[in-house]
């Protein structure tokens, strides 16, 4: 039975899997991480990224092609199709301190969500990537300096782990207006005894909820720490925001 409550027992092992390729390379597309054109990997590249065998991966693209996601070019591979490559989600420039507290109302919204719903749906691939992405945050602290393109990878794995597109899309489309909170956020930690390893204490923390299936304790430490990196990056006096 899957998660969504359909017996699957009947169904063979390699359809199961092409599914999972199918809906990671589908995802991809429709998140924009391939341009129009772009070539997929060969068939070898894409079965060791996906620990399958090659049949998985020739009838993964099988069902890509069929709904017209991808084109096959005889003795060249496989193509992303030009009409489906979605133009990026953007949200409008963060011009003000008053756009920056907003977009951490937004995310606090939706991160807890995301890690409360990635502690019941992860894969042992989200957890892998989530942790890599932690360790190197780790390192850093260890250095005493504080790696923005870790930190926001972090946040977005954990929506992908989410497996909801809204959710991941949303990350993408904020990743510049984020990348401006956590380079000051980042800095301040480092002029703060402790701030650093305190920091890391709470992505270690979301990460164990999320790995233990814990979904109420992931949503509550990702809202404490986003709502916390916001507090100690406006030192407690936040703007307001309501309209005169």
């Amino acid at each position: 039975m899957n998660k969504a409550g359909v017996v699957m027992a009947d169904r063979p092992k390699s359809i199961l899997l092409a599914d999972v390729v199918y809906d990671s390379i589908r995802r991809a597309i429709a998140n924009g991480e391939y341009a129009e054109e772009e070539r997929l990997p060969g068939e070898n590249a894409l079965a060791g990224q996906f620990d399958v065998s090659r049949p998985v991966i020739r009838a993964a693209l099988k069902r890509l092609r069929d709904e017209g996601l991808v084109t096959s070019r005889q003795g060249s591979g496989s193509y992303i199709s030009t009409t489906v490559v979605p133009k990026p989600l953007a949200f409008q420039p963060l011009e003000t301190i008053a756009d920056l507290q907003r977009c951490y109302e937004f995310r606090l919204t939706i991160e807890p969500a995301a890690a409360a719903l990635a502690a019941g749906r992860r894969s042992a691939a989200d957890l892998a990537e989530i942790e890599n992405l932690l360790q190197l945050m780790r390192d850093a602290t260890e250095r005493r300096s504080h790696r923005e393109d870790a930190d926001f990878g972090f946040h977005l794995a954990i929506t992908a782990a989410a497996n909801n597109q809204y959710f991941e899309t949303s990350m993408r489309a904020l990743k510049d207006h984020i990348a401006v909170g956590m380079k000051f956020h980042g800095l301040s930690l480092q002029t703060v005894r402790g701030g650093l390893d305190h920091v890391l204490d709470e992505h270690a923390h979301i990460f164990a909820a999320i790995a233990r299936g814990e979904a109420e304790t992931a949503r509550a430490a990702m809202a404490a720490h986003v709502g916390g990196s916001r507090d100690r990056l406006f030192e407690g006096r936040l703007l307001d925001l309501s309209s005169k």
